[in-house]
């Protein structure tokens, strides 16, 4: 199985954002223990690090995201699936369009997020992280 964090998905993990938190630190550890093969987005990186600039100190910064970048592979997407993305006009947030896009490189099974209605028009189905433990624990 292969899994694409949605950023939000990740902040609430690494924030201890409640009531996703406790789905998040179950969903990881059957990740690792499954060894589900997981992934976030290039861009997530950089969302991340805006998110935690006012409340976490840049040294604690680098530490949160190498520990981020050791939970999840990162991944891309290709100069033509950045275009069709700007093009895609199916997708409100074009943020949400480049983690599909993400998604399909990695041939990913579903996206975890926290806001499924946004991913509404994605070629890959999207699931809370509540219901991406449920799917692992029945497969």
């Amino acid at each position: 199985m292969v899994l694409l964090f949605d950023t939000n998905a990740v902040l609430d993990y690494i924030l201890v954002r409640y009531p996703q938190y406790n789905d998040m630190v179950q969903l990881v550890g059957l990740c690792h223990k499954f060894k589900v093969k997981s992934y976030i987005a290039f861009h997530s990186v950089s969302i991340i690090w805006y998110n935690l600039r006012h409340n976490v100190p840049l040294s604690d910064r680098r530490k949160l995201l190498m520990g981020v970048a050791s939970l999840f592979e990162i991944t891309s997407a290709t100069h033509p699936a950045v275009v069709d993305a700007m093009r895609n006009e199916n997708f409100p947030d074009f943020e949400d369009c480049l983690q599909e896009k993400c998604a399909l490189n990695v041939n990913a099974d579903y996206i975890v997020t926290s806001n499924v209605k946004d991913f509404a028009a994605s070629k890959v189905p999207a699931v809370t992280p509540a219901e991406m433990v449920e799917i692992i624990n029945n497969s």
